[in-house]
């Protein structure tokens, strides 16, 4: 019988309708990854490289804070700016 060839490897890799409350994520990149629908409520941050992320639409900032200041407060104040 002959040998299958080597699988190819997928161009995406897809994680759906998995819960991972409560875990933790090291040393991991996430370049060029795209999420939807994702809850991260109540999740820490710390020492991540967001440079050339976006933020899309629907989403809600209740009580997030970045370097200890309210994301709502920053929001409101880019609105306010002087232009």
């Amino acid at each position: 019988m002959p040998a299958e060839p080597p699988a190819t490897p997928k161009a995406r890799f897809a994680v759906d309708d998995v819960n991972l409350a409560g875990a933790s994520f090291n040393n991991v990149s996430l370049a060029r990854a795209r999420f939807t629908d994702i809850d991260l409520s109540s999740s820490f941050f710390d020492d991540i490289n967001f440079a050339n992320a976006a933020i899309g639409k629907n989403c809600d900032f209740t009580g997030m804070t970045i370097a200890g200041v309210a994301v709502d407060d920053l929001l409101a104040a880019y609105r306010n700016r002087e232009k």
